[in-house]
């Protein structure tokens, strides 16, 4: 049996029965094509793949039967080799999910008894902190001026962003009824449904209050909505992210501006200014605290501190150690 044919057969089950893209096809190949000189071969990795891309094979003596007898071991150590060499999390990431496909279709073909794919996991993609953008900047930003109803509009948008840190859909979903004047705060419907209730800060009520003057002039009899469109309708996701765009660019701004850019500017301060996650998790409306910490750059050093003054035994505990 050639080495090929286990690939080949494993391309039409994709093209075929899966009709996956020939993009997604092309690149599980690629991946076990990638893993091939590490698992069977002597040849370095670029001798490997000049040889490959002239005969679009194996031309060493290795047969289907050495990738029907690959164990769950031998597997763990190619991602590990790949690893140490420097592949990125992503493309080990994408190695493996081909890996594990590979081999599902062999054991549902009966050419193996077990996945030795199963149970073997990559290396955690890193997140990356989104950059927030400075106090100086926010207050730049929002130092728009002008009578035109949709620059009040816009400002309202962007100081409530600003200061309760909305999501872009919860903002947008808003009626006019949502945003308690008296308590100043909003009553936000998040994800799932869940409802929350978040404080509004004193300049964003002043320019809420100025835009409701404006709201007046533009609403149709029967829209609830908070923002609308100089047609009198709900203003949509991409124009609130449009308009965003550009008073970030007639501001000057040296980042784009959109909606989570605000967000994650209002949970970076608030963090920087009271150390509190759980307070930061709770007006964020985010259901565990582990999403609300990607959005802190807070070093040890500064929740250490944060927890010797909070935690009734940790200073006693600290000075005896």
């Amino acid at each position: 049996m050639a080495q090929t044919s286990l690939f080949a057969r494993f391309e039409r089950y994709l093209t075929s029965e899966r009709q996956l893209s020939p993009y997604t096809v092309r690149n599980y190949l690629f991946e076990l094509r990638r893993a091939e000189p590490y698992l069977f071969t002597t040849l370095s990795l670029p001798e490997y793949a000049a040889q490959t891309s002239q005969t679009n094979a194996i031309t060493s003596p290795q047969t289907d039967e050495q990738w029907l007898a690959l164990s769950h071991e031998a597997l763990q150590a190619l991602l590990a080799k790949l690893h140490r060499q420097g592949l990125s999390p992503r493309s080990l990431s994408l190695c493996l999910s081909a890996l594990k496909q590979f081999f599902e279709y062999l054991l549902a073909e009966d050419c193996i008894t077990h996945n030795p794919a199963k149970g073997l996991s990559a290396p955690k993609q890193a997140k990356p902190l989104p950059k927030n953008i400075d106090v100086d900047a926010i207050s730049h930003l929002l130092a728009i001026d002008g009578d035109d109803p949709l620059v009040i509009r816009d400002r309202a948008i962007m100081e409530l962003f600003y200061s309760s840190g909305l999501r872009l859909g919860e903002l947008a979903s808003l009626n006019y009824g949502d945003i308690h004047l008296g308590l100043q705060e909003v009553k936000v419907l998040g994800k799932g449904g869940k409802e929350r209730r978040v404080p509004v800060g004193k300049l964003a009520m002043e320019a809420l209050a100025l835009w409701h003057t404006q709201r007046l002039l533009l609403v149709q009899a029967d829209e609830p909505a908070l923002f609308v469109s100089n047609q009198g309708k709900r203003l949509s996701h991409r124009s609130i992210q449009a308009r965003m765009a550009k008073w970030g660019q007639n501001q000057a701004l040296s980042v784009p501006v959109h909606p989570h850019k605000l967000r994650h500017s209002f949970a970076t301060h608030m963090l920087e200014s009271s150390g509190d996650l759980r307070a930061v998790q709770e007006l964020l409306g985010h259901a565990n605290l582990s999403t609300t910490q990607i959005y802190t750059s807070l070093d040890f050093q500064h929740l250490a501190k944060v927890y010797d003054g909070a935690h009734p035994r940790a200073k006693k505990g600290r000075e005896k150690g």
